[in-house]
Order: structure tokens, then sequence, then C-alpha cells
């Protein structure tokens, strides 16, 4: 559903055609996950993701042009991979509008710990280019669980979509705080964003 575009000049690269290209492409990813989940954002330079990955850094440069190319093409894996589990979080969610909220955010919750490296990309490195790609995926996620909520009369068929949006950009400040504060999403942050979005959403419930 959420499909891997470009979404800025400082996004795109040639992609390599030759094996070894791959390899190092994937060496210097990998690296860079390694440096954000182990060191933090400020450690994850371009030079060091060479040294962790043994490849010179003009070599680097000859398949990243700058650090947000890497951190570019590091989210979109993320993203394509969240899409996924959402889909699958929603086919088995319960038949509640709470219960939908607790299994939506506890999938993101439950994401982030899993990954330290993408929390800290996401909330720490939140430059022009992955804002772009946050709000492309929180658009497309509100206009995805909007469709979701309204097809099983969870909320009221008028609901205008942007309130669903306005749900995933307060939940998503509310992530940030919570990574900020902890590596691991601060427990009493992420209780108020779930009760925030919850209530929130359930002023469009439909009439029980």
């Amino acid at each position: 559903m959420f499909e891997n575009r470009p979404t800025s000049r400082a996004s795109t690269r040639p992609a390599p055609v030759q094996r070894r290209g791959v390899e190092r492409v994937q060496a210097i990813l990998d690296a860079a996950e390694a440096l954000l989940a182990e060191q933090g954002y400020a450690a994850a330079t371009l030079k060091a993701m060479g040294e962790r990955a043994g490849i010179p850094l003009a070599s680097v440069y000859h398949y990243f042009g700058d650090r947000s190319q890497v951190e570019a093409e590091l989210a979109q894996q993320h993203l394509r991979e969240l899409d996924a589990r959402i889909g699958a979080v929603l086919e088995s969610a319960p038949g509640t509008l709470a219960g939908v909220c607790d299994a939506v955010i506890d999938l993101y919750l439950a994401y982030f710990r899993e990954h330290p490296s993408f929390a800290a990309l996401w909330y720490a490195g939140r430059n022009s280019t992955l804002g772009e790609l946050a709000s492309t995926f929180d658009v497309t996620q509100a206009a995805r669980l909007w469709r979701y909520l309204v097809d099983r009369e969870l909320i009221r068929s008028d609901t205008p979509m942007l309130a669903v949006e306005l749900a995933f950009e307060a939940g998503d400040r509310l992530f940030d705080v919570a990574f900020r504060k902890t590596p691991t999403g601060d427990d009493d942050t992420i209780a108020q964003a779930r009760r925030l979005v919850s209530v929130y959403l359930a002023s469009f419930a439909t009439e029980a």
C-alpha cells in the first residue's frame, strides 16, 4: 500500500547494477542501522558508516551522495515493513474503536522498540526529506484507517478523513516526545498519546 517513491532529489540515487555494488550498498545500510541503534543519530556519519562497513569513504560517496540519501533509503525500508504490519494488525483487530486504536498504537510502540535504529532516525534525525516521507506515510495510513473504521461502522460515515489524519499527526508528535525522553519510549507519554487519540476519535463514533 505504501509505495517506495523518492520524495526529493536528496533521496534519489543511481541503483547499483553489479553484485558487488549491491552488497556494498547493503553493507553501508547495515552499518548505519548499527550505529543508530548503538550510538545514536549524531554518531551515524558517512565516515563512521564507511569505517563500520570496511568501505573507503570515497566509495561510500559513490553510492550515496550524502547522509540524507542513506537515511531516506533506511526509512523507506522500515516504512514498507511497518505498512505490511499495519495491514496484518487491522485484519485481526478487535471489533471496537478503542480496540483498534490500542492495536495500532501497540504496533507502532513495539516496532520502534524492536528497531531502536529507526526510532533514532525517525525522531532525532527528522530532516526535510524524512519529514516528507513521514507526512506521506501518515496521510496514507490515515486514509486506510478511515476507510477501515467507516466500513465497520466504528465511526460515522460523515466523519472527515481529516479527523483521522489529525489523530495520526497528534500520535506522531507524542511518540516524538516519548522517544526523546527515553530510547525505549516513555510509558507515561505513550499512555497520554493513547488517551488523546482514542478519546478524540470516539467523538466521531457511531451510536451504540
